[in-house]
């Protein structure tokens, strides 16, 4: 569905990161299929799609389906090497992020990172792309004890910002992030990036934005609203 206003002004805002902010998704997948090649893989895009929004250890799983766990471990280490040049080069951000978080930033609104990436590395994309210094609180899968779609990090994030979760809005572009947040009680807008949302991801309800810019506007209209009041 498009927006047509928010039903209310968020305390909070707290977002996901590969996909959303970062361009990660696209290197990912790039640093992975090249790793399957060198192994003498030749292995559908699809299946790399399916892990988009997913643990580690549901794209380990997935690997193990399609290439045997000797095979995935040589993949993935592989991968990690291929994807740690790309990190420490600054993955580029996808469009409209700075302009979201200068707009929050500017008006004193909290901002938060939910992600189910591993700690060490989530603070090392965020540092190395400069995002790191505009966020409040960075929550990964190395805080909680169940990944998304669990609600698990959303919960810890709103909890770290001294937020209620009904009052925060949250920026995905995943259906497996847009339901963790469902879950949390949160409400989301989702960005979509290489994954259309399908049905049963439409079936969920929430907002679908094209972009960022989108999504801020949005939130434009909602505090300039508040103004009138």
């Amino acid at each position: 569905m498009t927006a047509r206003g928010l039903p209310f002004t968020p305390a909070a805002v707290i977002f996901d990161m590969d996909g959303l902010m970062l361009d990660s998704e696209r290197a990912i997948i790039g640093c992975l299929a090249e790793a399957a090649r060198e192994a003498g893989h030749d292995l559908p895009e699809v299946l790399w799609l399916s892990m988009v929004g997913h643990s580690e250890a549901v794209c380990r799983h997935l690997l193990d389906e399609a290439v045997g766990e000797a095979q995935r471990e040589l993949i993935l280490q592989r991968s990690h090497v291929l994807y740690d040049a790309v990190v420490a080069a600054g993955v580029p951000h996808r469009p409209g992020i700075i302009a979201m978080l200068d707009f929050l930033q500017t008006r004193g609104i909290p901002r938060a990172v939910a992600t189910s990436t591993r700690r060490p590395l989530a603070l090392k994309k965020l540092a190395a792309s400069g995002l790191l210094p505009h966020f409040d609180a960075v929550c990964t899968s190395s805080d909680v004890e169940h990944p998304k779609p669990a609600p698990d990090v959303y919960l810890l994030a709103a909890h770290s910002l001294g937020v209620e979760p009904a009052q925060c809005l949250v920026l995905e572009d995943s259906p497996t992030g847009v339901r963790a947040a469902l879950a949390a009680g949160m409400y989301p807008v989702q960005i979509p990036d290489l994954l259309e949302p399908d049905d049963a991801a439409r079936a969920l309800g929430h907002v679908i934005l094209p972009s960022l810019d989108d999504a801020r506007q949005l939130l434009e209209q909602q505090l300039a609203a508040d103004s009138l009041l």
